[in-house]
């Protein structure tokens, strides 16, 4: 592989995907483009029908992603200036949980019934199967499911097995018809490749997949007797290692190779390397270089998602998962997360009064630690670590006749700092250290919120060295699966970039930043059980109805 090769990342967030040509040998981005999906997030009425959906549903359209493919990719290659022939390989990542019911060749059910929203695939910000994630935690507690801890004891209404019976149960038909129950992550590799396969990352974090299996038949056919064959919808085909009877791709391994059909879209030759999937948040943990044990990376957007490689395994209460090789082979990969940060923060200037970001962090930052006195709960959209409840409601206590925007703005910046400390504390408390604390993602950009969570972890935060971390992360598998560096390790180390301890924690306002999170903590802990915004939120969904 000679020195002018060029690889593509391709990044599917939340409202746009966006692509990104890298140089092989030193992860020099040459060019970069972003489509902004026609559909966006679905969350009223369904495209075409208009038909209604119920509170708290999220989803979204494949012909989007597969819109990114057509228009992103060659306009990167435009903008990088660089020659077809000289891509030797493509890598893709995806939000997650993002799944998708579909026929055995692949086909989104969507495309066939698009009047039907359970055809159509749910976003990972889709809550609405919370109840049924209660009942399958509830049951799992309650057999002593083995695989239950490794999930910090809740498994996630965003995930698969929820979504899943959610399906099931309030879509029978659709549930039927539906030959396979996919990861977005994994469907665009499909897409790709012509091959089907389920990669590690969300086999093992959203799909309940430990130690080479999938809860058993008898544990699904006590939720409901409809839904014990339902691993049946997650078989795989001939690509990776098969497990059980399930094939599993490892991360920065070859899917397969790129389609004629795909090469069409994307203006790349066809034949070229296509890595395996993976998620947004993992895979950024090569782009900043950050892929050894005790290194977490937050990537903060309109969601955080807090992940770290770790050579020990232990139950840390409210993780998102641990799982075997879900960061880097060879290492135990943990996941926690908030599940709205920059969402927070843009539903309060969205709503409330006429400043925008910019100047509403101009006078937060002029206030001293405190003098707001405000303490707000980060959950204005549930909480995922460490209660793993997303019927929990956001919360600001402390406002006055004389509070002003700027006070609650920067209560709700400091309250997902609070939470992340919280996130890290439970960790550690667990055994599991946190080395380092890097952070990448778009809010990276505001140097305010960055130092606040300085003062407020008292501790450095490292920052990746790219401001479009998941796309490099996925040219830096796609140069794995390529064959240009023979594991994920070696290729971080030449393409990544990060630059550490950037934010430096201030000890004077560290130290009034304890005195608030103490009263972060006995609001968490008040209002954890969820009587009262468990309610409030019955009684918003009834009088919605």
């Amino acid at each position: 592989m000679n020195a002018n090769s060029y690889v593509v990342g391709v990044d599917y967030g939340t409202l746009s995907g966006r692509a990104v040509v890298v140089r092989v040998s030193d992860g020099a981005e040459l060019g970069s483009a972003v489509h902004e999906y026609a559909h966006r997030v679905i969350e009223q009425r369904l495209p075409g029908s208009g038909e209604r959906l119920g509170p708290d549903w999220a989803l979204q359209s494949p012909q989007d992603w597969i819109d990114v493919l057509k228009v992103a990719v060659p306009a990167a290659m435009a903008a990088a200036g660089v020659a077809p022939a000289d891509i030797v390989g493509i890598g893709t990542d995806f939000t997650a949980c993002t799944v998708l019911p579909t026929t055995a060749d692949g086909t989104p059910l969507c495309f066939e019934t698009p009047a039907e929203p359970h055809a159509w695939p749910k976003l990972w910000k889709h809550h609405a199967a919370q109840p049924h994630a209660d009942r399958i935690n509830e049951l799992a507690a309650r057999r002593g499911e083995s695989w239950l801890p490794r999930y910090g004891g809740k498994i996630s209404s965003e995930w698969e097995f929820a979504k899943g019976l959610q399906v099931l149960e309030e879509a029978p038909e659709v549930y039927a018809r539906a030959e396979r129950w996919i990861e977005a992550a994994d469907w665009i590799i499909w897409q790709l490749t012509g091959v089907e396969s389920r990669n590690m990352c969300t086999v093992g974090y959203k799909g309940i997949f430990q130690d080479g299996g999938y809860p058993s038949e008898e544990f699904l056919a006590e939720l409901n007797p409809g839904f014990a064959g339902f691993v049946g919808k997650l078989a795989t085909g001939e690509v990776g290692e098969k497990v059980n009877g399930t094939t599993v791709a490892h991360l920065g391994g070859l899917a397969g190779r790129l389609t004629a059909r795909a090469a069409e879209w994307t203006g790349l030759p066809e034949g070229v390397a296509v890595a395996v999937g993976n998620v947004d948040a993992h895979v950024t943990a090569a782009a900043a270089d950050a892929v050894r044990p005790g290194q977490m990376v937050a990537i903060m957007g309109t969601s955080t998602c807090h992940i770290m490689p770790s050579d020990r395994l232990a139950e840390v209460p409210g993780m998102c998962g641990v799982v075997r090789d879900g960061i880097v082979p060879g290492l135990w990969g943990y996941e926690a997360g908030q599940s709205a940060v920059g969402d927070i923060f843009a539903w309060f200037v969205d709503n409330f009064g006429s400043l925008d970001h910019e100047r509403l962090t101009e006078l937060a930052e002029k206030q001293a630690v405190g003098q707001h006195g405000l303490v707000a709960l980060d959950w204005f959209g549930g909480n995922r670590s460490v209660l793993v409840d997303h019927n929990l409601s956001g919360v600001i206590v402390g406002q006055t006749l004389a509070t002003r925007p700027e006070d609650v703005y920067r209560a709700l910046i400091e309250s997902t700092a609070f939470g992340t400390r919280m996130i890290v504390e439970t960790f550690e408390k667990a055994g599991v250290p946190v080395e380092e604390f890097v952070v990448a993602g778009g809010l990276l950009k505001n140097r305010f919120l960055m130092q606040v969570y300085a003062d407020v972890l008292r501790r450095p935060l490292s920052v990746i060295g790219s401001d479009q971390g998941p796309a490099l992360g996925s040219a830096i598998h796609a140069a794995v699966a390529a064959g240009a560096y023979p594991g994920i390790e070696q290729a971080a180390a030449a393409m990544g970039q990060r630059t550490e301890a950037a934010y430096v924690p201030d000890p004077a306002r560290a130290d009034a930043y304890d005195r608030l999170y103490a009263e972060y903590r006995r609001l968490h802990d008040f209002f954890a059980d969820g009587r009262m915004l468990h309610t409030l939120r019955a009684i918003r969904n009834e009088a919605g109805s």
